[in-house]
């Protein structure tokens, strides 16, 4: 951790990031509730440069880079994960392209599943996030025939045998039943793909339709499908604490 002269002052630069007001920031600085660079900070007027200091409040990541850029797509069905398509299907880098930033996908999603889908410029996230090590959790709902045998969940979580491995759930739980169709939320880490496709067939309930609702503590909530989102200061902290940024 260095103080640079030709920095920005600490207090102002957790302003600028919307943390808090100087005089609020200095207070967190003097309850040392902030470090920068892996220290805590104490003094106030330290100077530090945005582009390289890395900062955390509380524990959490500030993203205090201002060229940083960290979307929610709710990724309607039919569309494509790829940023271009040379047989002009529609595809993700649609709903991008009047952005001057390069963006990619964080992940995938195939083309008949909805929802959520993190498009980013930050290149160390994004391979953290899509990294299996960190196990980021991802959240869908599936809509399935119906009933849902009550061991259904167990032997999810127990793991079922697929061509390529193993794989397993770290939640499942029936939502609804309705005209014999069941809604189910599954919850897993894994990024194989069609690995949720597949685990539902694997026990008798091939998907009829598919949503991602989360990533990690992101929620697609109430977006409309094909609308996009800058993502708050509170879920890019909480994207980075999840890979241990």
């Amino acid at each position: 951790m260095s103080n640079s002269p030709e920095g920005i002052r600490l207090q102002k630069v957790l302003s600028s990031a919307g943390v808090a007001s100087r005089r609020a920031a200095e207070d967190l600085i003097d309850q040392g509730r902030v470090s920068v660079d892996g220290k805590v900070v104490r003094e106030q007027g330290m100077r530090v440069d945005p582009q390289t200091a890395v900062i955390h409040v509380d524990g959490a990541r500030v993203i205090v880079r201002d060229d940083r850029v960290y979307l929610a797509l709710n990724k309607p069905k039919g569309v494509l994960s790829t940023m271009d398509d040379e047989r002009g299907r529609p595809c993700v880098g649609d709903y991008v392209r009047d952005r001057a930033d390069k963006l990619f996908h964080v992940g995938r999603l195939d083309a008949d599943t909805e929802g959520l889908l993190l498009l980013t410029n930050d290149g160390d996230l994004a391979h953290r996030l899509m990294h299996p090590s960190f196990e980021v959790l991802k959240t869908y709902l599936a809509e399935v025939p119906g009933p849902v045998a009550r061991d259904v969940g167990k032997r999810l979580r127990d793991g079922v045998m697929l061509e390529d491995g193993p794989a397993r759930v770290d939640s499942f739980r029936l939502v609804d039943n309705f005209a014999g169709k069941a809604l189910v939320e599954v919850v897993l880490h894994e990024g194989r793909k069609h690995i949720v496709r597949r685990m539902l067939e694997e026990v008798g309930h091939p998907v009829l339709k598919l949503v991602r609702t989360q990533i990690g503590d992101v929620y697609l909530g109430n977006q409309r499908p094909g609308s996009i989102r800058s993502l708050n200061r509170p879920e890019v902290g909480s994207l980075y604490k999840s890979v241990g940024l």
